[in-house]
């Protein structure tokens, strides 16, 4: 991505609130917590000037008794309350961003395979995982530090008002140099983290292509060629990194020298008072001890402000996923799928990527329970059609039926239960062959398992293999052929046992044997279902009892149908 960083607002937070309200009433409680926590803390100066002034100046060896009392249960009162906010702070803040995640979650299962062909994967990973990363921290360390620094501030600088004004105001005249020194330098940041989160995708994107096209980089000597784009890549990333490492420093260290010089003023002007007799020993030592937690707070949150401008850049790129809007989107008031009886239909169906339409008018009904080939050359729009009818997308013109009711009616977790589609690349997860061909029934017993995995003409497969079916798959399947995946996605979806069964290519990567074992296979494991199988062999074809031929750039009023006896 090479466009200039876009400078997220700070009202991106206020988009957390349908994840914080869940949570309001206990985090008042964590609230009242850090309020008490900080008056224990605030309280020790004061005990401090209690004991000067009144116990080491008057000699009052009771005084100094009830003071180092006081201290030691202010001191042991504020650790335990501190860390009981704390805990319960970070167990809330936990909870709030497993509810993220899965929303986030929930909201890309929702999206269209022509978000995933667009969107880059290191890209998408480096959102879901450095950016949630950075949120997760800030809610869990950097907000509740916010909080209380400012109560601490706040406290603070009252106390300090309360024990001698003209005093805090030397102490303090410096600090709006400071601040706006901070911003200066922070507004930068931002900048630059955008930036960062940006090459840091760059080098993730280039090394997901890397990484899953090895084979190609091998089989063309192009090794050295890929390590250059790293570099190039890892220099841009580099660079940005130490432009925000500089701009970091200076935005700590400057503030907090400019702060920090006040401290002079007050010494020396505190001095003069008690020279002067009109301020005690005690009250410069408490006014001291608050000026000197006064800029811890005060740097602490200039250091926090740029965890929190970090966090605002990985929410902005967040919230840009969930403003994704979903193609598909179910019905307000979706209708439920009985078993399909009829048929499916596709009504002057048009569907497009580009400027072209794929689908063009076209209509066609497959009866139900028939056995139907799919055929025609590449990009006349047969993976389109398999990808509308289990609505992965939706028409822009037209409608398709199943029994008569359009699909957009229908309830998604109905159609997708009576209507399985198996890709032309199949995905199998890293683990054993049992397990993918269970995915989505995680119950099944091990007999339904083997009787899908026989089904879909894998029983040579399983006795060659030493574990079985508790043979492991590798990364995406690599450990297996084309065609043994293609078979173990098969046997996945026929333990399913859909009302209709669609197959992208089911035997592209197969002999002609295997291939005939599998079709045969399919309909003695789904004796009642509607089969569609898009393919390019016209042996799978011969043994269909419809075809249907696809061609492309041409208005598809009447698809061509063949029946076979």
């Amino acid at each position: 991505m090479n466009e200039a960083p876009k400078i997220a607002p700070w009202s991106t937070y206020r988009r957390l609130w349908p994840w914080l309200s869940p949570y309001a009433a206990r985090l008042v409680l964590v609230l009242c917590g850090s309020l008490l926590a900080t008056g224990l803390t605030l309280a020790q100066p004061w005990i401090s000037k209690l004991m000067i002034d009144e116990a080491l100046m008057k000699r009052d060896w009771d005084m100094l008794l009830r003071v180092a009392g006081l201290m030691v249960g202010a001191t042991l009162g504020g650790f335990a309350v501190n860390a009981l906010v704390s805990y319960r702070y970070v167990a809330l803040s936990a909870q709030m961003l497993f509810d993220m995640r899965v929303a986030l979650l929930r909201h890309l299962q929702r999206l269209s395979p022509r978000f995933y062909g667009s969107f880059r994967l290191g890209d998408l990973m480096s959102r879901l995982n450095s950016d949630v990363s950075d949120v997760q921290r800030v809610a869990g360390d950097t907000l509740l530090s916010v909080l209380s620094n400012v109560l601490f501030l706040a406290g603070s600088v009252g106390m300090m008002l309360w024990l001698d004004w003209k005093l805090f105001l030397v102490g303090t005249v410096l600090v709006p140099l400071a601040v706006g020194a901070f911003l200066h330098f922070q507004r930068r940041m931002t900048q630059l983290t955008r930036q960062m989160r940006e090459r840091g995708a760059d080098i993730g994107s280039l090394l997901a292509d890397t990484i899953l096209g090895m084979r190609t980089v091998n089989a063309l000597g192009a090794e050295n060629h890929e390590a250059e784009r790293f570099a190039t890549a890892n220099g841009g990333f580099v660079a940005t990194m130490l432009r925000m490492q500089t701009t970091s420093f200076l935005a700590g260290a400057l503030p907090g020298t400019i702060v920090t010089a006040s401290s002079a003023a007050v010494i020396l002007y505190g001095g003069k008072q008690i020279i002067d007799g009109t301020l005690t020993i005690g009250a410069l030592v408490a006014f001291i001890t608050y000026h000197g937690r006064l800029l811890a707070p005060v740097q602490a949150l200039m250091g926090l402000t740029a965890s929190l401008a970090t966090a605002r850049v990985a929410l902005a790129r967040i919230f840009e996923l969930f403003d994704t809007a979903p193609e598909v989107t179910e019905a307000p008031a979706p209708c439920p799928l009985p078993a399909v009886r009829r048929e499916i239909r596709l009504e002057g169906v048009t569907m497009h990527h580009g400027r072209e339409p794929v689908l063009d008018k076209a209509s066609l009904a497959i009866p139900a329970g028939s056995f139907t080939a799919i055929i025609g050359p590449s990009g006349a729009g047969k993976s389109t059609l398999a990808d509308l009818l289990v609505r992965l997308l939706d028409p822009v013109a037209g409608r398709v039926t199943v029994d008569g009711m359009d699909l957009r009616d229908l309830a998604l977790a109905d159609l997708r239960a009576r209507v399985l589609l198996v890709d032309q690349a199949p995905f199998l997860f890293n683990a054993s062959i049992a397990d993918n061909i269970a995915f989505a029934r995680p119950g099944a017993s091990d007999a339904a398992i083997a009787g899908a995995a026989s089904a879909a003409g894998l029983d040579g497969l399983i006795a060659r293999l030493p574990d079985g079916l508790a043979t492991r798959t590798g990364e995406r399947g690599l450990a297996l052929s084309a065609g043994e995946r293609h078979r173990i996605a098969i046997a996945r979806a026929l333990l399913r046992q859909p009302d209709v069964l669609i197959l992208d290519e089911p035997t592209a990567a197969l002999d002609e044997a295997t291939e005939q074992l599998v079709a045969k296979g399919l309909r003695k494991a789904l004796p009642d279902a509607t089969l569609i199988v898009i393919t390019h062999k016209p042996a799978l074809a011969d043994l269909a009892d419809h075809v249907i031929r696809l061609e492309r750039a041409t208005a598809m009023i009447e698809p061509q149908i063949i029946a076979h006896g």
